[in-house]
């Protein structure tokens, strides 16, 4: 556990707002969010808990009441339910805020806009109420938090430009863990697992199904490079397949797409997975082609971590921590034909593919680590918790 109990007077003073010194039993966070299903920000949302637990601190997961995520949450993750139905819901702000008092922690993290606006703690006492923003959020609903912890920089950035006090703004970054067997397992024994053909080359995608992924520009970028290389390299070359992780509301429009472009055969969307990471370690390259919008993108974390190339749009998360040639190929977002054309250069340079894997792994190792990120948020609480 972080070290919060400091002396007799930090003892009577945390006893006071937590009504649990006779058994001692602290708890230093709970991580509130209010998602209804599964997403990117949900699975680093459960990655963080899991490693702040098996680093040694007491943490408690707040869900939503009724959701398909909270009916799907691991059983190492202790969570209680609360009712997050508005924003506006004055029943719903009194149930989470009652079980928040119930738990008593140190921290009150939250997650988007959902959970943070039903959240209402006194400043200067415990618990600190500390909101984590993965996107350029409209702000109104944040400002009330004591502190912000941005997982890019631009959105720290964002939010010191909107009248957020600097000194209370943090950035910590994302981190991607992947269960070390992975990387021993042969990708011919991967493929058979997934039904994947061993002889082709396989582009990896992965997100929800929603515009700013940019799939459907992938998928036209797919098609012309189909033609192109049918027509160039039909003989030398490995057939080609595209394999699309994920689902959502533009489900059906992929599909009508994929029809119209006569390509059935030669994408495969295999729906929702929580091991995307078999994907990504089966195929040759992992392509991310969400446009300007894209806050980060875990995706390109777990390629890295997996030794995989990247092609990514040049959005401003990609932006943020990527080098174009160095550890992915970066194209501009919204265009078909450059995607198209680093794809091809994929497929036809072997050496590239191997430098932009072993760069973008050494990067990830250096800055985006599981140890790197828990000690972050270590330090982050110890100091907030000293502070008040």
């Amino acid at each position: 556990m972080i070290p919060i109990i400091q002396s007799d007077e930090k003892v009577k003073k945390w006893a006071k707002n937590s009504e649990k010194l006779a058994t001692k039993e602290w708890i230093d966070a709970v991580h509130i969010i209010g998602s209804k299903q599964y997403g990117g920000a949900e699975r680093f949302f459960l990655r963080l808990i899991d490693a702040l637990l098996k680093d040694g601190l007491n943490i408690q997961a707040i869900l939503r009441k009724g959701t398909e995520f909270a009916s799907s949450v691991p059983d190492n993750i202790p969570y209680s339910l609360s009712l997050m139905k508005t924003v506006w819901d004055p029943i719903s702000k009194y149930h989470l805020n009652r079980v928040i008092k119930r738990l008593s922690p140190a921290i009150v993290q939250t997650y988007m806009g959902r959970a943070t606006r039903l959240v209402r703690l006194k400043k200067g006492k415990l618990p600190v109420h500390v909101a984590r923003l993965g996107g350029y959020y409209k702000l109104n609903g944040y400002r009330h938090a004591h502190a912000w912890i941005g997982n890019t920089k631009g959105i720290c950035d964002y939010l010191v430009k909107n009248g957020f006090s600097p000194n209370n703004v943090y950035h910590i970054p994302n981190f991607v863990e992947i269960h070390p067997n992975i990387m021993s397992i042969p990708q011919k024994e991967l493929r058979d697992k997934l039904n994947l053909p061993q002889n082709a080359f396989i582009f990896v995608a992965a997100g929800r199904f929603i515009e700013i992924k940019g799939h459907k520009l992938l998928l036209k970028a797919f098609s012309g490079l189909i033609k192109t290389y049918d027509k160039a390299a039909r003989y030398i070359l490995p057939p080609l397949l595209l394999v699309i992780i994920g689902d959502g509301p533009l489900r059906t429009e992929y599909e009508d797409i994929i029809k119209t472009l006569e390509i059935e055969a030669q994408v495969a969307m295999p729906g929702w997975t929580n091991t995307p990471e078999y994907y990504f370690r089966a195929s040759d390259a992992v392509v991310f082609p969400s446009l300007e919008m894209e806050t980060l993108g875990n995706v390109i974390l777990e390629a890295w971590t997996l030794k995989r190339p990247v092609i990514t749009g040049a959005h401003r998360g990609a932006r943020e921590i990527t080098e174009h040639g160095i550890d992915a190929i970066s194209v501009p977002c919204g265009h078909v034909a450059p995607l198209e054309n680093a794809m091809m250069e994929l497929i036809t340079n072997e050496k590239l593919r191997k430098e932009l894997a072993n760069n973008g792994n050494k990067k990830v190792k250096r800055l985006y680590s599981k140890e790197r990120v828990i000690g972050l948020y270590r330090e982050l609480y110890d100091m907030l918790i000293k502070a008040v």
